[in-house]
C-alpha cells in the first residue's frame, strides 16, 4: 500500500477568498480539528499585509492559538521579507513562497515581473537561512495561464531549477485556474521528478473544469506522492468567476482510500470538519462526499421491496 502525503490548504487558500470574516477563535477551533485528522501538513494562514488580505489579518493570533499535533507540519504563506520576519516569530515549520511561471499572471496577481518576484523571494530564502524552518515554493499557472495560454515545460523546469539552486526543500506545481489535463500532468510531473529528485514535489489541482481527480490519477502514475487539497473544495481564482476552487479534500481522500492508498487520514474526521464549513462561511461547499455520503453509506430498503406492494399495471 503506497503512502501518500496530503496537505490541507482550506484555512489559507480557501479562507482568503471568503467575503465573510471568520472569527479567530473559530479558525483556531477548525485547525485544531484538522490537526486530529492525520494530515501531513496544514497551511494555516498567510503573512501577507492585512490590507491586502483582510480575511487573514489575524495570522499571529491564529498561530499562537492552535494546538500543535506531533507529526503535522504547520506551514504559512510568506510573500516578502517583512512577512518572513513576522512568520518566523510564530514558530512555523515551513514558509510557502508563491510566484507565477506566467509573466502576465504574475504581473496581474503580484503586481511584479517574474524577475522582481524571484529577487524578492530570494531575499526571503536568505532571511530564513538554513535553520529549522523549511522553504517551499508554489509555482502558479504551470499547466496553463488564462491570459497567456499554454506554458512551456522548459519554462517551468527553468524556474524550478532556479529555486532548487537556492536550496529550497520543496516545490509545488500549481494548476491555478484548472487548465491542466491528465497526459500533460503526467508528462510534466515525470520531467520535474527526473531532473530534480532531491526536491519534495507537491501537486496542487483546482477543479475548475472538473478534471482535478483525473489529474491526480495521472500524477500518481508519474510517481507523485504529495498533494494539496482543500476541505470542502474551498478556494477559487478571480480569472474563473463562479467556478469551483481547489480539489475537494474529502472527495480526494474517498477516492484514494477506495483505491488502496494509505493517505494517513481518517475520512470520518475530515467529513466532520467539512460539515462545519457552511456555518462558518455562510454558504454551501462543492463537497460531493459530504452531500452524497461515502460509497458504502447504505440507505434503508423501502418497505415495498420486502412486500412487493408497489402498484403494478394490470393486463386483460
Amino acid at each position: 500500500m503506497k503512502r501518500l502525503y496530503l496537505q490541507e490548504v482550506a484555512t489559507r487558500d480557501g479562507f482568503q477568498n471568503e467575503k465573510t470574516f471568520i472569527d479567530t477563535e473559530q479558525k483556531i477551533a477548525l485547525i485544531d480539528k484538522l490537526s486530529q485528522c492525520g494530515y501531513a501538513k496544514i497551511e494555516v494562514t498567510s503573512f501577507t499585509s492585512p490590507k491586502a488580505i483582510p480575511a487573514l489579518r489575524d495570522a499571529e493570533a491564529v498561530m499562537a492559538g492552535i494546538q500543535r499535533q506531533k507529526g503535522v507540519e504547520y506551514t504559512v504563506l510568506v510573500p516578502n521579507v517583512r512577512g518572513a520576519e513576522r512568520a518566523l516569530g510564530c514558530g512555523i515549520d515551513e514558509a510557502n513562497l508563491v510566484m507565477s511561471v506566467s509573466e502576465p499572471h504574475n504581473r496581474s496577481n503580484l503586481r511584479m515581473t517574474r524577475e522582481q518576484s524571484f529577487a524578492q523571494l530570494r531575499d526571503v530564502v536568505g532571511v530564513i537561512g538554513r535553520g529549522p524552518v523549511a522553504v517551499n515554493v508554489s509555482l502558479s499557472t504551470v499547466f496553463g495561464c488564462p491570459m497567456q495560454g499554454d506554458v512551456a515545460a522548459d519554462d517551468v523546469l527553468g524556474w524550478v531549477g532556479r529555486f532548487a539552486e537556492l536550496g529550497v526543500r520543496g516545490v509545488t506545481l500549481c494548476d491555478t485556474t484548472g487548465m491542466a489535463y491528465p497526459t500533460q500532468v503526467e508528462a510534466l510531473s515525470r520531467q520535474v521528478r527526473e531532473r530534480f529528485p532531491e526536491l519534495q514535489l507537491t501537486l496542487h489541482f483546482h477543479n475548475t473544469r472538473g478534471m482535478a481527480l483525473a489529474n491526480t490519477l495521472a500524477a500518481l502514475q508519474a510517481g507523485i506522492d504529495r498533494f494539496d487539497a482543500s476541505l470542502g473544495g474551498l478556494g477559487g481564482c478571480p480569472y474563473a468567476p463562479g467556478a469551483s476552487g481547489n480539489v475537494c479534500m474529502e472527495d480526494l481522500v474517498h477516492m484514494l482510500d477506495l483505491m488502496g492508498y494509505d493517505t494517513g487520514l481518517q475520512l470520518d474526521r475530515v467529513l466532520a470538519a467539512s460539515a462545519r464549513l457552511p456555518g462558518l462561511i455562510g454558504h454551501a461547499t462543492p463537497s460531493q462526499i459530504l452531500k452524497a455520503g461515502k460509497r458504502l453509506d447504505l440507505h434503508p430498503i423501502p418497505e415495498h421491496v420486502h412486500t412487493l406492494t408497489q402498484q403494478v399495471a394490470h393486463h386483460d
